[in-house]
């Protein structure tokens, strides 16, 4: 019985100590990045029960598929506007944005996998790909404000957005910080 409850509070010490990876990783989002809230972020991991215990990298990894499986619902919600879509212009912006979520799916799914082999050039390799990833939402957006057109995909391109910017946020904490040269006079 003694063992028993010692497992359990070891778990339950574990559980918390991983947990406050999560909390402290969504500070440092909210207080760098206003669109995402503390809420907003947790809320987001809690979507993954592996997030509970997951380490930093763990946690980049978990966003960008978070964040990949968000890009393909917005595919599968731009394909079913399109079908659907009597106007030629709309469904060329439509167009636009079937290509960028397209590419945005590539580029998480990348990302996950770069993120999980680790080392300091996957590691960029991930930022550089969920850094493209981020433009998705934008350049859709502007396929229609350019052409003065009401976006249909306004409320999934925020949740991407948001989305995107924790994996981004998360992964580029991995890397280490670029030492620039400074130049002495």
């Amino acid at each position: 019985m003694r063992l028993l409850v010692l497992v359990f509070f070891l778990l339950l010490a574990l559980s918390t100590c991983e947990s406050s990876t999560v909390q402290e990783m969504c500070k440092s989002i909210a207080a760098g990045h206003p669109s995402v809230s503390y809420s907003y972020c947790i809320k987001t991991f809690k979507a993954d029960s592996a997030s509970a215990t997951a380490d930093a990298r763990g946690l980049a990894a978990i966003a960008a598929r978070i964040a990949e499986a968000a890009a393909n619902a917005t595919s599968a919600r731009i394909a079913s506007l399109s079908a659907s879509e009597k106007d030629a212009r709309r469904r060329e912006r439509l167009g636009v944005c079937a290509e960028v979520y397209s590419d945005a799916v590539d580029q998480l799914g990348e990302a996950a996998e770069d993120i999980t082999l680790g080392g300091d050039k996957a590691t960029q390799d991930a930022v550089t790909q969920l850094s493209a990833a981020l433009d998705a939402p934008g350049t859709c957006e502007d396929a229609f404000g350019e052409a003065d057109d009401a976006s249909p995909l306004a409320p999934e391109d925020a949740h991407f957005s948001k989305l995107a910017t924790i994996a981004l946020a998360v992964a580029a904490s991995l890397s280490p910080p670029s030492s620039t040269p400074t130049n002495r006079a």
